[in-house]
């Protein structure tokens, strides 16, 4: 198979992972190791850790991706640099993304990154340096903005790759990092930040995140467009059917395949050179012009966020804000946190959707939570879910329909937004949920996308940062934005619920995921 395993799994039977984040020199050290190709540690990589192809379930599973600036240090071609995406060619810390991140504003970080700013990103210089070339040249000026000279925000810890280690237990994960850590060491690449990931799945086999709901539950379901040649099928190995609710084009999630536009994804592409290093890696020129090999295709792109939770904050805010609302209103049903927490993401605890008159979605077959629902009929108002509750504005579905005759295209607009998630939360379990023990606990959030600005940027601007998102105002995301209200639909009268900030980004950045040809190909440049 040519896709990397992540692509079609998040190895739920692999509980125990570690995140390596690892930087390296342009050209190897001498430290006694052979000289050789820049990305000759690839190959000493794949022979200690072998990344996991798509083709089935492995004892253990590896998975890498690079940033721009990785890319640049392995010494892939100026032509390749500058074929990418501007999202991922910029970074995420190009000024404009901070802002529409919000993650900062007027030169100022916002109260949803840590103190002192993140920590680690890809460090990629502002859009004037982009190999080396002044402004208004060829290439120093792709995706550039008119106006004046960009300033480079830059992290303590540069990131040019992170690797994916999956394995049964805790045990066994640290000592295979172990083991990649001695191999590479010869090479000068370093490993300058990890995380020790975890499922933890309770006594259901449902993973919970830090505040203990079930997590992972919404995904987008890619199908094979008809007439594509896309290859997306099921088990028994018949064609997948588009999903009603939930169905996205192969493309959304791999470069080069159909996507919502019913044409081929782009991707970065490299010069097909005279010593075939490229075709022997198994690179084609498949939808690409003459002359050029399609370094992208069967990729994808991974956005990665690590974000803290302060769960002790969480839910004694919550708490706080009960109390304060059964006090203004002795004659209404007291609220709990429990209560309130469960509007702030629009699910039970368990997983199962708010509906009205205070019912939840019922489970499915398989006793798990079911994800093949809509809005607009059942709970327009959001006297169930929440209007600005987080699933709902992670995923609308049909709701921001104004009638049921514009429904179903609203669902399909919504549909054209969706990421395939792969987050594992990092840090230990807290012991008493109100009871703060100074402990770093989060998510380390990873998402795979092929148009970063049309998916995950949009989602995070356009629906979780938006103000006046749906019928609200001055009101944004109650899980991961700013302090502010969020509004909790009731009859005859709302409640209006003070929320503070929960969730701060501690580093982050926009990572390139190849193909196994592509990764071949890397390893011998």
């Amino acid at each position: 198979m040519q896709t990397q395993g992540i692509i079609v799994s998040g190895f739920g039977s692999l509980p125990a992972a570690q995140a390596l984040f690892l930087e390296f020199d342009p050209k190897p050290a001498t430290g006694g190791a052979d000289q050789g190709p820049a990305g000759s540690w690839l190959q000493t990589l794949m022979r200690v850790a072998p990344i996991t192809d798509a083709d089935g379930a492995d004892e253990r599973a590896a998975c890498i991706a690079f940033t721009w600036t990785g890319l640049q240090n392995l010494g892939l071609s100026e032509a390749g640099l500058t074929s990418f995406s501007a999202p991922f060619s910029e970074g995420m810390y190009q000024e404009d993304r901070l802002r529409r991140l919000g993650d900062r504003i007027n030169d100022a970080w916002q109260t949803t990154v840590i103190d002192g700013g993140p920590v680690w990103s890809a460090n990629i210089p502002a859009r004037k340096n982009l190999m080396g070339q002044p402004k208004g040249s060829p290439l120093g000026n792709v995706g550039g903005s008119p106006e004046g000279d960009e300033r480079q925000v830059k992290t303590a810890t540069t990131v040019h790759a992170l690797l994916l280690l999956y394995d049964t237990d805790e045990a066994a994960v640290t000592a295979w990092a172990g083991t990649v850590e001695q191999a590479l060491a010869p090479w000068n690449v370093r490993i300058v930040h990890r995380l020790s990931l975890d499922l933890r799945l309770d006594q259901n086999n449902v993973g919970r995140e830090h505040f203990g709901f079930a997590d992972g539950i919404s995904q987008p379901l890619p199908y094979e467009n008809v007439g594509s040649g896309d290859a997306t099928v099921l088990l028994d190995g018949r064609p997948a059917p588009q999903n009603y609710w939930n169905g996205v084009p192969l493309g959304d999630i791999l470069i080069g395949h159909n996507d919502l536009h019913n044409e081929r994804s782009p991707g970065p592409v490299i010069q097909d050179s005279e010593d075939g290093k490229a075709r022997a890696a198994g690179l084609t020129a498949a939808g690409v012009p003459e002359g050029l090999l399609n370094f992208g295709l069967n990729g994808s792109y991974m956005v990665v966020r690590e974000l803290r939770q302060n769960v002790a904050a969480f839910w004694k805010s919550l708490k706080d804000e009960a109390e304060r609302l059964s006090l203004q209103d002795p004659s209404a049903k007291p609220v709990s946190d429990l209560w309130l927490a469960e509007r702030v993401i629009g699910r039970s605890i368990d997983g199962h959707l708010l509906c009205p008159d205070g019912k939840v979605l019922p489970p499915d077959q398989f006793n798990f939570p079911r994800n093949d629902f809509l809005f607009k009929k059942t709970d327009p108002q959001g006297f169930g879910c929440p209007v600005g509750s987080h699933v709902r504005r992670a995923n609308p579905r049909d709701s921001l329909a104004k009638d049921m005759a514009s429904a179903q295209t609203l669902l399909d607009a919504a549909n054209n937004h969706r990421i395939l998630r792969r987050a594992r939360k990092y840090g230990s379990t807290i012991q008493q949920r109100d009871q703060d023990d100074n402990v770093e606990r989060g998510l380390l959030f990873m998402c795979l996308n092929t148009d970063i600005a049309r998916q995950f940027e949009f989602i995070q601007q356009r629906w979780l940062l938006n103000h006046n998102f749906a019928t609200l105002f001055n009101e944004t995301d109650p899980l991961i934005g700013p302090k502010g209200p969020f509004t909790v639909n009731e009859q005859p009268l709302r409640k209006i619920v003070d929320v503070e900030t929960f969730i701060q980004c501690a580093g982050g950045d926009y990572f390139f995921l190849p193909s196994i040809p592509a990764l071949n190909y890397l390893a011998t440049i």
